[in-house]
């Protein structure tokens, strides 16, 4: 699949919010001059084809009175498939990120108490065998990243 123009408004448009709204879909399908239907099965495309890896709402959730934390392995690559599924098996953990470094698998913890994430580090390190490294922030920066495709 190559994204088109309609797609790459799509992911465009999107990035800069999304309208609270009784129809938010037909809301933002009339603002790219297709219909709604179009737009929920272009972002589904969009999603099976992992060019969005994910579409939905960022909260904050110490606001909402939780606590985050970001975490990272050393995944031996001939287990990397196997470990990725287990830890993203936890309903705690937000995303997961492969990279090309010593430390290849990032991952965020979110949870409604700090003590959960460190129970949530512990069972992954029982279970794997491997260390997970708590990096939990110090300070937040917030940065209106728009990528424009």
């Amino acid at each position: 699949m190559q994204l088109d123009y309609l797609d790459r408004q799509i992911i465009n448009t999107l990035q800069r919010g999304f309208p609270v709204t009784e129809r938010p879909y037909q809301d933002v399908a009339e603002v790219l001059g297709t219909s709604e239907s179009e737009l929920l099965s272009r972002l589904q495309i969009l999603l099976d084809e992992n060019y969005l890896t994910r579409f939905g709402p960022m909260y904050q959730v110490e606001k909402l009175g939780g606590t985050f934390t970001l975490a990272a392995m050393k995944v031996p690559m001939e287990r990397f498939g196997s470990v990725s599924e287990y830890v993203n098996s936890f309903y705690e953990v937000a995303h997961n990120y492969q990279r090309d470094h010593e430390f290849n698998m990032w991952f965020v913890i979110a949870t409604e108490k700090k003590e959960e994430i460190d129970n949530v580090i512990e069972r992954i390190e029982t279970l794997t065998g491997i260390k997970v490294y708590n990096m939990p922030k110090q300070q937040e920066f917030f940065i209106k990243l728009q990528l424009h495709v």
